[in-house]
């Protein structure tokens, strides 16, 4: 094996797996130990921080260091990398351009044929930006980040006002684009849903804390329910069905999170759910068609108060 080719299958190995002893290297290259401690030597003088331990059972260690090296990757995780970089834009504009940046420099350095596939994936992926995407301040982003990783308090400021709170902050969530810290606050104590946009950090990290049990048993489903203004079951808190005279087949690629029961050719019972009932009686008026049998009867006096506000706006 070539030298150059020798440091690459080297610097594999020592990515691959966290301890390898000095024999094992050697076998797996098929040289002696002692051309193996001369190729790590040259490793370090790249910026690869190898540590080894001494003694009959001494090995090499790949730890990370105080700079960014060049990194190795075989031909799935270059390609891998680069499409899950392509696919950033639900991150928010601002880490979707260091995306961006990052997989240019990637793309540049790959070879021809995993760019060819590399520009094949990334083609024949639609990604839909989400309309709601915020800018986000990246250092608040991995303050809070390494705040939720270390349990430590935060003390911030949100939602332009000056006045300070702390909080207990346990997971940050992506949805559609916005990015939301999941916290408990201290004052007035109590679960929080902050977006992360309107966070302004006061301060390094606080004292350590115990991390809760949040509501609902994890932030997806916590944050689900906070969006629908139901309980921590991420159930709607308003939920009923009306006999829709439609075919299932036209209602169904419409229904949502909704459930549609074909009748018979030309009805179907469908359920929905909102986060109060005159929301609900809306979603069903959107089907645009007659319906019926509405229930629960809070739906009924909720389409009642909906026929009543329509009416009298059509009036004005």
């Amino acid at each position: 094996m070539a030298a150059s080719d020798r440091m690459l299958a080297l610097l594999s190995l020592l990515q691959a797996r966290r301890d390898w002893p000095g024999t094992e290297l050697a076998r797996r290259l098929g040289v002696s130990e002692r051309t193996v401690r001369r190729d790590v030597d040259r490793l370090r003088g790249m910026g690869y921080r190898v540590e080894a331990a001494k003694g009959p059972a001494g090995g090499y260690r790949l730890d990370a260091g105080g700079a960014l090296p060049p990194l190795l990757f075989d031909d799935e995780q270059a390609v891998a990398l680069g499409v899950a970089l392509a696919q950033s834009a639900i991150a928010g504009p601002d880490l979707r351009d260091a995306a961006a940046r990052a997989r240019a420099t990637l793309r540049q350095v790959l070879p021809g044929h995993l760019r060819e596939r590399l520009d094949a994936l990334t083609a024949a992926v639609d990604q839909a930006v989400p309309e709601t995407a915020t800018r986000v301040d990246p250092a608040v982003l991995h303050n809070a980040a390494a705040a939720v990783d270390g349990r430590r308090t935060l003390r911030i400021a949100y939602g332009g006002r000056d006045e300070p709170r702390r909080i207990e902050p346990h997971r940050l969530v992506l949805r559609d684009g916005r990015w939301y810290l999941v916290a408990w606050d201290l004052g007035p104590a109590g679960w929080r849903l902050l977006r992360v946009d309107r966070v302004r950090i006061l301060g390094g990290a606080g004292r350590p804390f115990r991390p809760r049990r949040i509501p609902g048993g994890d932030a997806l489903r916590f944050v689900e329910s906070r969006m629908r203004g139901g309980g921590y079951d991420g159930r709607w808190p308003c939920i009923g069905s009306v006999e829709l005279l439609l075919p299932a087949s036209e209602v169904e690629p419409f229904a949502g999170d909704g459930t549609v029961e074909r009748l018979d050719d030309d009805r179907c019972r469908v359920t929905l759910g909102a986060w109060s009932w005159p929301a609900l009686a809306a979603r069903f008026a959107t089907f645009d068609a007659p319906f019926v049998s509405p229930r629960p009867r809070a739906l009924m006096e909720a389409c009642e108060i909906l026929a009543a506000r329509l009416a009298s706006a059509a009036a004005r």
